[in-house]
């Protein structure tokens, strides 16, 4: 795959048409712009055709966003740097762009899209169906390789300890409004937890992606120009029309535009190019290492917990992760651990493996009743609503409702709050004990 910010001399189509070796003409045959004239019975000679008037630039109708006019200035997405060792290394990028796109045509024209995808943004009737969101998934690791991660070495990342869930895409650099741009070919209905709790929450994002339309970050949609309902070429091994379903914070740092599978799969991005790894409660740098080691050489490894990649990432900042949860939530606790939250959290749910509802009703990462949420569920991520299946909510709800149980003085205090969490000796005793144990692995 190659960064957004690569710089631009045409079309991929046209750069491949400048490469091509010229054909010599064959005896007798014309050359290229040339008329054949008589000359009295003589062996014919040419003479050059007149060029043609320069054509006069027409206006986009309403509805297509013509490419940009400046050529070569960089696409300033953040992140855009983190996948160019793929492309580097004669990875994604370079596999995708080997051959030339079946649509396009070689010659000045290239990057202008056909007329018949010139005109008025596309009115979507019914876009596909998403299974509803149930749970978020902070990625804790992302793998680029230079070609297909296999299916062994997958399975092999999602044994390692303390990993809970792994997602491999596809994935590849397409040429969208003349510009390079990283995409992922993901199920909307799978990678959505994946992304920040605002994105995974907009719900018409991912029905617009599982109707074949595409998804980009806020930072490309703003420098691209791209409108929502609005058709562009997306340029691969082929060139399909597609729609654009709107924007939204990927989480994914240097990768800034989503497809469907189907459409990646037209376009030849190269399955399973890249592996999420969500590890919660583990030190991210260690399962960092632990892939690196499974993966081999040729594979970028990237712990997303370190904060130039949580700059880039474009979720708005903040916590990327259970263990950043936890931590940010024990701050609005005066005394209270974040070890004490970890230990709930793995004990509830498996730090979000889990999330209910349970026999009795509790639901979400922290197993919250709905009648206590009520009282101390807290709207932790700012989106005016406060998600009792949304950890960045719950485990701020958590640390709220442990405060008020008066969790904050420690000791008997402690012990206390915790067996309000849930009545039982036994759970505020391995409450305590993970709790222990997660300061001496940790602190």
């Amino acid at each position: 795959m190659a960064p957004p910010s690569a710089r631009r001399t045409g079309s991929i189509a046209n750069a491949a048409a400048k490469k091509a070796p010229s054909t010599p003409s064959e005896p007798g045959e014309r050359p290229p712009g040339a008329d054949v004239i008589a000359n009295g019975g003589n062996t014919a000679v040419s003479r050059p055709r007149r060029p043609k008037p320069e054509k006069k630039e027409r206006r986009p109708r309403n509805g297509y966003a013509r490419p940009p006019r400046r050529r070569g200035s960089p696409l300033l997405v953040a992140g855009i740097a983190l996948l160019a060792v793929a492309t580097a290394s004669g990875g994604a990028y370079a596999a995708l762009t080997a051959e030339k796109p079946e649509r396009a045509e070689a010659g000045p024209a290239a990057a202008e899209p056909p007329d018949n995808l010139r005109g008025d943004p596309v009115n979507v009737a019914q876009s596909g169906q998403v299974a509803p969101l149930e749970r978020v998934v902070p990625p804790d690791v992302l793998a680029v390789g230079g070609a297909s991660i296999s299916t062994a070495k997958i399975k092999r990342i999602a044994k390692l300890s303390r990993v809970k869930d792994v997602m491999a895409v596809a994935g590849g650099a397409v040429q969208l409004q003349g510009r390079l741009v990283n995409a992922f070919a993901v199920d909307p209905s799978d990678f959505r937890a994946w992304t920040p709790p605002g994105t995974a929450k907009k719900t018409e994002l991912w029905e617009a992606l599982a109707g074949d339309q595409f998804v980009v970050s806020p930072a490309a949609s703003e420098q691209l120009q791209l409108a929502k309902g609005t058709q562009y070429p997306v340029v691969g091994r082929t060139m399909p029309s597609l729609t654009m379903g709107g924007s939204g914070a990927l989480g994914v740092p240097g990768i800034d535009m989503l497809v469907s599978r189907k459409s990646g799969t037209d376009m030849g991005l190269i399955p399973n190019v890249a592996v999420l790894v969500n590890a919660p409660g583990a030190d991210p740098a260690k399962v960092a290492r632990a892939v690196t080691k499974v993966l081999g050489p040729g594979t970028d490894v990237v712990n997303l917990h370190e904060s130039k990649y949580q700059n880039q990432a474009g979720g708005g900042g903040g916590a990327t992760g259970y263990m950043d949860l936890y931590k940010q939530a024990a701050g609005t606790c005066p005394g209270l651990s974040w070890t004490v939250l970890a230990a709930i959290g793995q004990v509830e749910s498996s730090h979000g493996r889990n999330v209910g509802p349970s026999s009795a009703g509790a639901l979400g990462p922290m197993q919250f009743m709905p009648a206590t949420w009520k009282a101390y569920g807290v709207d932790g991520d700012r989106d005016g609503k406060a998600d009792i299946m949304n950890p960045y909510d719950a485990i701020p709800g958590a640390a709220n409702y442990l405060c008020a149980n008066g969790a904050g003085k420690g000791g008997k205090q402690l012990y206390n709050a915790i067996w309000h969490y849930n009545h039982a000796h036994w759970y505020v005793q391995k409450v305590l004990n993970l709790a222990k144990a997660y300061a001496a692995r940790y602190e």
